[in-house]
């Protein structure tokens, strides 16, 4: 693989990122879930680097992200470095910079899985991509935590 294809498959990858955090963003849970292969992982660690929850194949993905947000909630992502390596014209891996942001309405209702007002996280994505037909897609993704401020 020379150094342009190499580049392409990158700029691939940052695209597929991006779209992730837009989806995320504009709550749209199964747009995002079709970024990952149908058997594709997600797990958020919490800052002390134990498991969150470990979320796999598309349903549950778009299920239970979805499902710790309503749709009032304002939700902002931004990915910032990135590094990404080519494995093979199939397989890549990454690490990105991340830091999102929950803000609930004024007045809304609280749960017991979810009792802040308000988060700021900070931390990194770590991926592994796969070539599917035409497109990248995420087989496996982890979300590891520098640190999450809430608001009560």
């Amino acid at each position: 693989m020379d150094a342009i294809e190499r580049l392409g498959i990158v700029e691939e990858i940052r695209r597929v990122m991006a779209r992730y955090v837009r989806y995320a963003d504009h709550h749209r849970w199964r747009d995002l879930a079709e970024l990952f292969t149908p058997n594709g992982a997600f797990t958020p660690h919490k800052p002390d680097g134990s498991v969150w929850l470990r979320m796999e194949g598309r349903e549950q993905i778009a299920a239970t992200v979805g499902g710790s947000n309503t749709p009032d909630d304002t939700l902002i992502h931004h990915l910032f470095s990135d590094e990404i390596d080519v494995d093979s014209a199939g397989e890549a891996r990454g690490v990105f910079a991340m830091e999102d942001i929950i803000i609930r309405p004024e007045g809304a209702e609280v749960s017991a899985d979810f009792p802040f007002k308000g988060m700021h996280g900070y931390g990194h994505y770590r991926a592994r991509f796969v070539k599917a037909g035409d497109s990248w897609q995420i087989a496996d993704l982890v979300q590891t935590r520098l640190r999450l401020d809430f608001t009560y």
